[in-house]
């Protein structure tokens, strides 16, 4: 039994998650999108369940495979949309600016390809980030909005990052060749699960699978320097300041044990927003979906509730 964190070492991950799941029997399609920032361009979707429509927004290096384990329990009420955003997964990855307002306008133009506008919304990480932009930019794209686990809000931490890759001469190119000599191993180590035996060459070879090519390799490094640039987060918390409520009904769902977006973040943000709800789990990581499904289904269930009960009034 390993202790939380306590990483399973790269040799022993097992070829199959330990624990079974449907995602590859989940409708995969192309979507032809018209983007303004993006141009035309391919998305990976997956479809699953059936209901009314929602939308799972994936977060940064990973696909829409992460919410492998939230598609029966969710699909049995919902019909599920389960985008690669752009520049992940199995989507294109256009050689543009990745500003985060580009990606979240992406979003709204993915829901209008879909037909869903207006649907509610979870996302996780950099997904829950995208959507709370998008929300800004138009507060009709949806009904409701699940922010797991996201980032938006700088950090000391981040401001020390962004400023040491800064002096790197060249560090886009060092990154990418970081993650290029072993993308899986990479993966191995920038993923964290409260359970780490949650993990397998499955999951390593859906995340690498696009950081073996020059484009992913390329979107990889632009994402990371220009969708989760410190001045944008800083010029989005200016905005969420002077509004002093969000557009649409907000549920904020953090880790207290998070190693990858400090839980700091979430309290900064219910104090920016305090019309949001807020809910912290003791005993998950940044993919609560992954490693805490049942908690995490118990402090969402009721707000999308919420979102059916007002659509039928």
């Amino acid at each position: 039994m390993l202790a939380p964190f306590q990483q399973l070492p790269f040799a022993q991950v097992p070829t199959l998650p330990r624990l079974p799941h449907r995602y590859f029997e989940s409708r995969a399609e192309t979507v032809v999108v018209s983007s303004r920032p993006f141009g035309r361009i391919n998305l990976h979707v997956r479809t699953f369940g059936q209901g009314p429509p929602l939308l799972l927004l994936h977060g940064f290096m990973t696909t829409s495979y992460s919410w492998r384990y939230m598609l029966e329990p969710l699909g049995a009420s919902y019909t599920l949309y389960v985008p690669d955003l752009v520049g992940s997964g199995q989507s294109d990855k256009p050689d543009v600016s990745y500003h985060p307002d580009a990606l979240a306008e992406s979003i709204g133009e993915t829901m209008r390809a879909l037909g869903i506008w207006g649907a509610p919304v979870i996302g996780n990480s950099l997904g829950g980030y995208l959507a709370m932009r998008l929300a800004l930019q138009e507060p009709t794209a949806m009904s409701r909005l699940v922010n797991l686990h996201s980032p938006g809000l700088p950090t000391a931490r981040m401001r020390a990052l962004r400023l040491a890759l800064a002096l790197v001469p060249r560090h886009q190119a060092l990154i990418r060749w970081l993650v290029w000599r072993n993308p899986e191993r990479w993966v191995h180590q920038h993923v964290h699960y409260f359970d780490e035996t949650l993990k397998s060459r499955e999951e390593h070879n859906e995340y690498a699978t696009p950081l073996r090519t020059p484009a992913g390799l390329r979107a990889f490094t632009r994402m990371l320097d220009e969708t989760l640039d410190v001045q944008a987060m800083g010029e989005f918390q200016a905005a969420l300041r002077q509004l002093g409520r969000f557009p649409v009904p907000l549920l904020l769902v953090y880790s207290a044990r998070d190693k990858m977006v400090p839980p700091v973040v979430g309290r900064r943000f219910r104090a920016l927003l305090p019309d949001a709800q807020f809910v912290e789990l003791p005993n998950a990581s940044h993919f609560a979906h992954v490693d805490a499904p049942s908690a995490f289904l118990a402090a969402i269930r009721p707000f999308l509730e919420d979102n059916q009960a007002g659509a039928m009034a």
